[in-house]
């Protein structure tokens, strides 16, 4: 199983302020955008680029590349779109609400298998980041490894978001049972696990005031939302690496063994954990000249979409950036890799 990257990270790079997301009036009633002919000198009339949970990182990281879009000529008007995470984007973007999405690659691999390209209507435009899996507790929780969340009780993400697929996994690979709350007792078995639908803010709320003990979260290295909790309460992180060997026997290779570094939060150790791959997508029919100025921007530009919240791995280079782990590449996409790379 390979260890972290030695990619730069973000810090390494030169960065730009933190922008705010916004979401211009009206999406719903937009038409998917930059599907229209266009030629490769005249930008299209918009580009919509699906995110995450404010406070995370893919929100973050969508707005950047929405900036980018909009300076650099690839549209003329780009925005970022709030959602609940992977599974929320790659629904709008069949549904035609977006034209780019960020998502985790087991969440579009769960999307597209067993279909072609046109048939899952998915494409990927590249590799762009690195995902660490974060199991958040509260330091005064007394809750040392994930074998002692057994009879507890654990947000695992909105079912819109990439880590309520990812944690379940996380949870069997564990050996435990995961019960709903409502549906049943965590104490019906020594072995299992209240789980309850909560997001990156709800769930650290609840973190806070104790209604859960755990908090799984997919995001960039530090998570602003994370660090600033920490801050208030003192969290820690479980090490989720040892479940690695389960998950790959079951799952395939999309989950790999990642470092959260010492210092990423105020003052905690180092600690291993589960990394999955950002991709970034777009429908299988986007215009090839759109495909072709976004791959060239996420090249030549990509020290505009650094977001600076984050130490995470980035891969933002051409031969990086065309490991999509597995999802087949826009034919665009892998056209303009050839050009930059050879």
């Amino acid at each position: 199983m390979s260890e972290l990257s030695p990619l730069m990270t973000a810090r390494s790079m030169s960065r730009r302020g933190l922008l705010k997301a916004g979401v211009a009036a009206g999406l719903a009633g937009m038409l998917l955008p930059g599907l229209a002919a266009c030629s490769p000198e005249d930008p299209v009339d918009s580009l919509i680029v699906a995110g995450g949970e404010p406070g995370g990182f893919y929100l973050e990281f969508a707005t950047l590349l929405a900036t980018s879009l909009q300076r650099n000529g690839v549209a003329r008007h780009a925005t970022a779109l709030p959602t609940g995470g992977s599974l929320d984007n790659l629904e709008h973007l069949l549904g035609g609400r977006a034209t780019f999405a960020v998502a985790l690659a087991d969440a579009a691999a769960q999307r597209a298998a067993g279909k072609s390209a046109s048939e899952a209507g998915i494409t990927a435009l590249g590799r762009v980041y690195e995902n660490y899996v974060h199991c958040v507790v509260r330091q005064d929780g007394g809750i040392g490894s994930i074998a002692e969340l057994a009879g507890r009780t654990v947000a695992v993400g909105e079912p819109g978001a990439g880590t309520s697929l990812t944690t379940p996994r996380l949870l069997e690979a564990a050996r435990l049972t995961s019960v709903n709350a409502g549906g049943g007792s965590a104490g019906s078995g020594r072995q299992a696990v209240t789980v309850l639908n909560l997001g990156l803010n709800d769930g650290l709320s609840a973190l806070r005031d104790g209604s859960v003990d755990a908090l799984f979260w997919s995001g960039g290295v530090p998570t602003a939302a994370i660090a600033a909790a920490h801050h208030d309460v003192g969290l820690t992180f479980l090490d989720l690496s040892v479940l690695l060997p389960s998950l790959r026997t079951r799952y395939g290779a999309f989950y790999d063994r990642v470092l959260i570094p010492a210092g990423a939060y105020e003052g905690l150790p180092a600690v291993w954990t589960v990394g999955v791959t950002n991709l970034l997508l777009c429908r299988s029919d986007l215009a090839d000249a759109t495909v072709k100025r976004t791959v060239e921007l996420l090249v030549g530009h990509a020290e505009e979409l650094i977001p600076q919240s984050s130490l995470g791995v980035h891969f933002l280079s051409p031969e990086s950036l065309i490991n999509t782990a597995g999802l087949p590449l826009h034919r665009a996409a892998a056209t303009a890799y050839r050009a930059l790379h050879g």
